[in-house]
């Protein structure tokens, strides 16, 4: 039987030919990198890839050709890669790492799943979008630096390059900064649905753990990224969501508190007082310390469900509202918001909100520059392109993999259902869109919000297959997508993520 390949997500351009290659290894492989400048360093990343799929580099594995020169693919993209597969044996081309590091995890994939011999082949492959992301929400259950690198592997192997890390919510503060010690000796702890009430532990019973991440553990996980191809754009809430910095620093809302850590779900009326200027000096030194702690080009600042009923009593606030011409709570939003904007752009970094950026800003118009990020639906990418902004969309029904898999109250998640089926056939390029408003359009982003899901193997069982089918979706070219084809793969693709240790559903997909 003709060996079959089988990708996750399914390359852009492939064809089989007649014969076969015998392989020395299936567990190893030997790189023989020409025509780069600093052979070490693209092997070691390179070598990376193919330790995502749990292939180790040996002198005596399956020798594959690494060809990379920037004349070596006609594609622009950065991302583009080939491989040929033939009797001469492996042979992988790309003009950059970027590229040769998706072949290699494509060439991972294969010689994983292979039984000895691998079909002669030729793939052509670069990505649909530019912009395939994952967020982990961290705020509402906390995870293990340990847990988060898993993930980042499960990104490279799926062939994902933002990990976007969310890390203050009304649920806890995640990160020091300097001059505000209280946002993590405070901010960081809830008090846990228990009864007699007690301090929020590491959800083992009588054990208690740090709730935030240090600097050097931010570090650490921004050099593992670094590695697999990945950026991390960290979030820090504005102006909502903010109860874990209200409990830490009472004064910066708009009634002086007290305030808490929220251990429930939801929206909360409690918001940063826009008319306080300390709320921005603050917000002024979180930005400095992510810069100092992400070397990205983005920096999330949130935006989203803001409740403005605090500012419509506030006496600070309705004298900002005076001082400006503002004519109502809601429009004070899109000040701030455009003010927080500004600081981003001047520390360097590209700003990204959530949809409601665009919202009450008839007076104020965001900067161009703001990246809009679309979860309620798709309109908000619309309405974001139509305002010439580029647009992430990551809608709820569609991409949020933290709902149920299937409509059943013995299954985890929570708010609605969205099947794998669902997730495959999100295309981030809405319809509605025109061909030239679609090109702001820079890719999408699957969303794992953890709610109600504070430990990390029912995280992977919510996450998986959904998160390869999301990986595809954002990968290939519309017409190219197929979901009966896909859910073949799939089948062996669990043998792989089940070598990995990856929990994952098991039901029907559609």
């Amino acid at each position: 039987m003709k060996p079959e390949i089988n990708i996750i997500p399914l390359p852009n351009y492939l064809k089989t030919e007649d014969g076969e290659y015998q392989i020395t290894s299936t567990s190893e492989v030997s790189l023989i990198i020409e025509k780069a400048a600093d052979n070490g360093q693209f092997k070691n990343q390179l070598e990376t890839a193919f330790l995502t799929a749990g292939i180790q580099s040996a002198e005596t594995g399956t020798p594959i050709k690494v060809d990379l020169r920037p004349d070596s693919t006609t594609s622009e993209s950065d991302e583009a890669y080939t491989i040929r597969i033939s009797d001469a044996g492996i042979q992988l081309a790309a003009s950059n790492v970027k590229g040769a590091f998706y072949g290699c995890i494509t060439l991972a994939q294969i010689l994983s799943k292979s039984s000895g011999t691998l079909p002669f082949v030729t793939i052509k492959d670069e990505p649909a979008y530019k912009w395939r992301g994952f967020l982990l929400d961290t705020c509402r259950s906390f995870f293990s630096v340990s847990f988060i690198k898993k993930m980042l592997d499960a990104c490279a192997l799926h062939k994902l390059n933002i990990f976007h890390w969310h890390l203050t919510d009304d649920q806890g503060w995640r990160f020091e900064v300097p001059g505000y010690p209280r946002l993590t000796e405070i901010g960081s702890i809830r008090i846990d649905h228990t009864m007699p009430e007690e301090e929020d532990g590491f959800y083992d019973e009588g054990e208690k753990i740090r709730r935030w991440y240090t600097d050097e553990e931010i570090r650490e996980v921004v050099e593992y990224a670094k590695i697999r191809g990945i950026e991390i754009v960290p979030e820090v809430e504005f102006p909502g969501h903010v109860s874990a910095l209200l409990a830490a620093y009472p004064e910066y809302g708009c009634t002086g508190g007290p305030y808490k850590v929220e251990n429930r779900w939801g929206i909360f009326p409690d918001v940063l007082c826009l008319g306080n200027d300390k709320i921005f000096t603050i917000f002024e030194a979180a930005l400095k310390k992510i810069v100092s702690l992400f070397p990205g080009k983005y920096i999330h600042i949130g935006g989203d469900e803001c409740m403005a009923d605090r500012w419509t009593n506030c006496p600070k606030c309705q004298a900002r509202m005076k001082a400006e011409g503002i004519s109502s709570p809601a429009e004070l939003q899109t000040w701030a918001t455009i003010k927080v904007t500004r600081m981003v752009l001047e520390l360097g970094k590209i700003p990204i909100g959530w949809d409601e950026v665009l919202d009450n800003n008839n007076k104020y118009q965001a900067p161009k520059e703001l990246i809009v990020q679309s979860w309620r639906g798709t309109e908000g990418g619309i309405k974001g392109v139509e305002k010439n902004h580029q647009v992430i969309m990551s809608p709820q029904t569609h991409f949020y993999l933290n709902l149920k898999n299937r409509k059943s109250f013995e299954e985890p998640g929570r708010l609605g259902t969205t099947t794998t089926a669902k997730t495959y056939s999100f295309c981030p390029t809405a319809k509605e869109m025109n061909l030239k408003n679609s090109e702001l359009v820079i890719g999408g982003e699957c969303t794992f919000w953890s709610e109600k899901i504070q430990f990390s193997k029912i995280a992977e069982y919510l996450l998986f297959p959904r998160f390869c089918a999301a990986a595809e979706a954002m990968w290939l070219k519309e017409e190219n997508k197929d979901f009966k084809n896909f859910t073949g793969r799939l089948e062996n693709h669990k043998a792989l993520l089940n070598k990995l240790d990856f929990l994952f559903y098991k039901g029907e997909l559609e």
